[in-house]
């Protein structure tokens, strides 16, 4: 199978990977405007940190767009909808940046800073994710704020509830997956 070949397999692969882990975790912990712990993450952070940039923003933007087609999302608003399902889980795949520094150490045996850099890229994508759900939250949600409370805070709340989670278990669930498997997981991007 040649390399182009490949990449979109696992594009295809990993995005239906990552949606079938956010609709089995969103059975167990849902919000009413949307939003679950989730390991959806997982599989964008996996493509990432081996086919680069790229591989993690084309998962990410594929997965955003099976959540539209395959679930019933919770659109208040065209911009809002773009924002949380596309725009959200694309920015995921910008952990990609941390391709190199993930190769290079890993493949020289240093797994503690490979590690350093995975959560350093599960922070970045977990991040960005999260302020797309904060903006959203405040322009389109805040009429859910409870009475005196800043939509600001009403927003930071929601959905830090489940993104923190779900970057910390994310996290967790990559470093776990590196240590046990980093010769299989690790290939050179560029």
């Amino acid at each position: 199978m040649n390399k182009r070949t490949l990449f979109l397999v696992e594009v295809a692969v990993f995005a239906a990977l990552a949606l079938i882990f956010d609709f089995i975790c969103g059975i167990f912990f849902s919000l009413p405007q949307g939003g679950s712990v989730s390991i959806a993450m997982v599989p964008v952070f996996l493509m990432a940190f081996r086919w680069g940039v790229k591989g993690g923003l084309l998962t990410g933007l594929l997965l955003g767009m099976l959540q539209i087609v395959m679930t019933r999302p919770f659109i208040a608003h065209p911009l809002q909808g773009f924002i949380d399902y596309f725009l959200a889980f694309t920015v995921v795949g910008l952990a990609g940046i941390f391709v190199n520094q993930i190769y290079r150490h890993f493949s020289n045996g240093e797994k503690g800073k490979g590690n350093l850099f995975i959560i350093l890229g599960v922070l970045l994508g977990s991040l960005l994710r999260f302020l797309c759900h904060f903006y959203t939250g405040i322009i389109f949600f805040g009429q859910y704020a409870p009475e005196n409370q800043p939509v600001a805070i009403y927003s930071l709340l929601y959905n830090g509830s489940y993104m923190l989670p779900s970057s910390i278990l994310c996290g967790f669930l990559m470093v776990l997956l590196y240590a046990s498997a980093s010769k299989v997981l690790v290939r050179k991007s560029a």
